[in-house]
């Protein structure tokens, strides 16, 4: 399991210009930081194979922070372009080659209380090194996971399409629990009891050469999800959408994770039971080949997916 890296960088994208890194502050009065009604991305640029750089589904990823934010009534100040320049710029003013990027719009200081009436709406962009979520050694040999007692939030107690900040405090609670019980991942079930998602990326699962992943009606629709689901499809791997019980994940043949920070990454343990071989198996080792060969922009059927610098 990765350890957490403090982080720094020179500068940070707030509401529409460039600040030193030590002066992007906000008022103790925010309404997010006391209600969580917030919005934001995750996103990955890589260094590719020719020496260049490139952010991963760039223009994917600023319309779903728009629809997020749309999903909550938040009116973003800034267009679709100009996100994305900007997201450009702060990796530039930051000398990044390779990084992870946190967009986030939220909802500034001035009245208290549910109603936020007329406070600002604030975007920063902030852009930072960042290595593998789940650590150099779990893409290859896999993680361990538990199945979580906390519930994955139900398609109607909250919206499952938006990546709002409140909403991951579930995330928080299930990821700590699982840590602290020596696990480095958690696998949270939905109200039916169904498996749902992990803290904070989608999951697959293979039994028998096909390949299954919940349906898309109760979890966050992962942009690396459904590169996966396409590279799968490219691959002549058979496919579907399915519920799934947490017992077919003891038995399945293999099961790993999907997200922008995860990447691709194995689990090789769930409750103290080993997963098919207990490493990674076939399918995900073909599919995680296939993945980093995209984003090293060594697929030409895949260049749409990145915006080089």
């Amino acid at each position: 399991m990765a350890k957490p890296t403090r982080v720094t960088g020179e500068k940070i994208w707030l509401d529409g210009r460039l600040v030193p890194f030590a002066d992007a502050n906000v008022h103790v009065l925010t309404h997010t930081l006391h209600y969580g009604l917030g919005v934001f991305e995750g996103i990955r640029c890589y260094r590719t194979a020719d020496g260049r750089s490139a952010v991963f589904r760039l223009t994917e990823h600023v319309r779903r922070l728009l629809d997020s934010a749309h999903i909550n009534l938040m009116q973003v100040p800034f267009s679709q372009e100009a996100l994305e320049s900007a997201i450009v710029e702060t990796l530039r003013a930051n000398h990044l080659t390779e990084g992870y990027i946190r967009p986030i719009a939220f909802i500034g200081d001035g009245v208290m209380g549910l109603n936020p009436a007329d406070n600002p709406i604030r975007v920063a962009i902030i852009a930072y090194p960042w290595g593998k979520y789940l650590g150099e050694e779990g893409m290859e040999l896999g993680i361990r996971a538990r199945i979580s007692s906390f519930t994955r939030h139900f398609v109607n107690s909250k919206m499952t399409k938006g990546k709002t900040c409140g909403d991951y405090v579930n995330s928080i609670l299930a990821k700590r629990e699982a840590l602290l019980d020596g696990y480095d991942e958690a696998i949270l079930l939905d109200t039916n009891g169904l498996v749902s998602e992990a803290s904070g990326e989608n999951l697959f699962a293979v039994r028998g050469g096909e390949l299954m992943t919940p349906p898309l009606y109760g979890v966050l629709g992962g942009l690396t999800r459904d590169a996966v689901v396409r590279l799968a499809r490219d691959k002549g791997i058979p496919l579907r959408e399915a519920e799934i019980t947490r017992d077919e994940l003891y038995i399945a043949d293999e099961v790993f994770l999907t997200g922008t920070a995860a990447e691709v990454t194995p689990v090789r343990e769930i409750d103290h039971r080993r997963i098919g071989s207990g490493r990674r198996g076939p399918v995900t080792r073909t599919l995680q080949g296939a993945f980093f060969d995209v984003v090293a922009g060594r697929e030409r059927k895949y260049e749409s997916w990145l915006t080089y610098l």
